[in-house]
């Protein structure tokens, strides 16, 4: 049991994938705090998990009410002394394409999983900055990863996610905190409708949870993306290639586009460590073609 002594939250975990995921980090041994939009639904996980000899208690709230979220976790923090594990799963679906699809449902959508997964993270990263231990996992998509017809609100939550695991996953390493994103691929009620039945009947949402115990152990990696569904795993990134340096001029923009397949090579690609290693690389190019040109007189 690799999270005996953890406490773990999992948020939408009333039903489906979250669910799956708070009944599993139950059977590695986590204490859990089962969150859901529907009170009944969290109790009912909750129940689960205790009736199976596991620790756990539901707490009704929405991720995005900051008052309920701090709340939350002050009531894990009494119960169970620590808060270990964040997993940040609560999400909904408001699909239709970009030209039919109002604001009002972009701004929920992503208000639901960005928003509240930092309102989430927030309200725990105190706690686990002063015990100098935590881990977190964002729940992003292939939707936002790669895009998806019908999804332009979901997708750009989804890779806010990404965005928001590799900052907080740099501001929290000196304090033990390391963050991850899982991409899953399961039949639930978001997915109803989406995939061919044949598919749905493969994605069984407890083959993804397994999933999550690489990223909230104790030698958990950090910004790491994982994908998973129907038994199968993969890892994906977000890569720099190594580019060309073209310099400066109004033909740049031609000159750019003569180049697009050597700027667009992957050869030599590499995942950064942070955001700024673009500048760096960037700015280290130009003084190199600088001191060529110097070196042979032409500047």
């Amino acid at each position: 049991m690799k999270l005996h002594g953890r406490t773990a939250i999992v948020t939408g975990a009333g039903g489906g994938l979250g669910r799956q995921h708070a009944l599993y980090l139950a059977r590695q041994g986590a204490s859990l705090i089962v969150n859901d939009l529907s009170g009944e639904a969290a109790m009912a996980a909750a129940g689960e998990i205790e009736a199976a000899g596991g620790r756990a208690f539901g707490v009704a709230g929405s991720v995005t009410d900051e008052a309920a979220v701090a709340a939350m976790v002050e009531a894990g923090l009494r119960r169970f002394g620590r808060i270990d594990i964040l997993i940040n799963n609560a999400g909904i679906l408001r699909d239709k394409s970009f030209a039919k699809m109002e604001m009002s449902d972009f701004r929920l959508v992503t208000d639901v999983h960005l928003i509240g997964a930092a309102v989430c993270c927030k309200a725990v990263w105190e706690p686990m900055r002063e015990q100098r231990h935590g881990r977190i996992v964002m729940t992003t998509s292939s939707s936002g990863l790669y895009g998806n017809f019908g999804q332009a609100n979901y997708g750009a939550a989804k890779m806010g996610l990404v965005g928001l695991m590799q900052t907080l996953a740099i501001e929290g390493e000196k304090y033990g905190i390391r963050v991850n994103c899982l991409a899953p691929t399961a039949a639930t009620q978001m997915t109803a409708g989406v995939l061919p039945d044949e598919s749905l009947q493969r994605l069984d949402p407890a083959l993804v949870s397994p999933a999550l115990l690489p990223l909230v152990v104790d030698e958990a990696p950090t910004r790491a993306i994982v994908c998973a569904g129907a038994g199968h795993f993969a890892r994906a990134h977000v890569t720099l290639t190594q580019g060309v340096y073209l310099g400066a001029g109004d033909d740049v923009g031609e000159r750019l586009i003569a180049a697009w397949d050597q700027v667009s090579d992957p050869v030599g690609q590499i995942v950064p460590e942070y955001g700024f290693t673009q500048a760096e690389r960037e700015v280290a190019s130009a003084a190199i073609h600088l001191k060529r040109s110097a070196d042979a007189g032409l500047v």
